[in-house]
């Protein structure tokens, strides 16, 4: 057995999925050839999923969002979306998207949830894997525009919509304007977190756990970069939702191999470490394969690769039942896995 064959079989969560970022490039092309979408300088989409920072990226992410029109459009992305995590081991999906980019082109947060709740129950159907909903505000429109975020998401909820979560180009953008809207979200019911530490400093991972009171940071690397922080956060166990593929391309750490990129440092530091594939066709990667990147650029025996998918399991947003019972179900899985594997090394 290859790791990557162990790790695409291994019982997987993903938690750090953007819908819009999910989107594949033939599937952006025909979407916006059929919704007048015009595509800057005739460049193809293939040619377009390059980028030199997050900025860059969210440009392209942005175009790829105008594409997505009517309910049909948001069924097809989110069945493709979810296909592709069942084809890489994934067994439970939470799934943001970004509802103020369809909104901006005139799309109703009700077209949104149609079509994106239909994909959800196909993909139920056809793979056996259940998914959940986090709308995200972009942290570009401030809280005042969020306040208005909150009210339309809980006007219009939905029981798979568990949560919000902040997103977007995060360094000018701190998390703290945000304090009151995301505790006036978790006295509705709401779970909440936030994109932290992605090209912010470390104080922003901070102020998300302390000011947004968010139970899982996405991203987090700059949390290297304080040790009193890192030490806090072992022991307080929070889950950080990392994906190897995105860092490359949106952070300073372009070097996977490197001793010194943030992700390892965080495993070694003993971190609560999940990985996740962010928005995968855009960084031409798979869940699985972000596990294999990890496993063999970080030196990660299949043990610790097992580790890592339950400790994704215990971040998720899962009802405690299920929870309770897939956990002992995945371990005695896992342990058959490393046994194989190591059977056939």
């Amino acid at each position: 057995m290859s790791i990557e064959g162990f790790v695409r079989s291994l019982p997987k969560v993903e938690l750090h999925l953007h819908l819009e970022g999910a989107v594949s490039a033939s599937t952006f092309a025909d979407l916006a050839a059929r919704n007048g979408v015009a595509l800057p300088d005739d460049k193809q989409p293939t040619d377009l999923y390059n980028y030199g920072n997050l900025p860059d990226f969210l440009r392209i992410y942005d175009l790829v969002c105008a594409s997505i029109r009517d309910s049909g459009d948001f069924s097809r992305v989110t069945f493709e979306a979810l296909e592709r995590c069942a084809l890489a081991g994934a067994r439970y999906v939470e799934l943001f998207f970004s509802p103020h980019a369809h909104l901006a082109h005139g799309v109703a947060y009700s077209t949104m949830l149609e079509g994106i709740l239909d994909g959800v129950r196909r993909a139920k159907d056809a793979h056996g894997l259940a998914a959940r909903l986090i709308p995200a505000h972009s942290r570009e429109l401030g809280p005042e525009q969020g306040e208005r975020f909150l009210d339309m998401v809980l006007t219009e909820r939905v029981p798979e919509v568990i949560g919000i979560g902040l997103d977007y180009n995060e360094a000018p953008y701190p998390p703290a304007p945000f304090a009151a809207l995301w505790d006036r979200a978790r006295s509705a019911g709401l779970n909440v977190t936030a994109h932290a530490g992605e090209s912010g400093p470390a104080a922003f991972v901070r102020d998300s756990i302390d000011l947004l009171g968010v139970s899982r940071i996405d991203h987090g690397y700059h949390v290297v970069d304080d040790a009193d922080l890192v030490q806090r956060c072992r022991e307080s166990r929070i889950p950080f939702t990392c994906c190897p593929s995105t860092t490359l391309a949106t952070t300073v750490w372009r070097d996977l191999a490197s001793p010194d990129h943030a992700i390892r440092r965080m495993i070694e530091a003993g971190l609560n470490v999940t990985i996740h594939s962010d928005d995968p066709p855009m960084f031409g990667t798979t869940l699985d394969r972000e596990y294999a990147l990890i496993a063999r650029n970080f030196g990660l025996s299949p043990e610790s690769l097992g580790g890592i998918a339950l400790q994704g399991l215990h971040a998720s947003w899962l009802d405690p039942e299920t929870k309770r019972r897939w956990l002992p179900e995945w371990t005695a899985e896992i342990d058959r896995l490393v046994a194989d594997y190591a059977s056939q090394a």
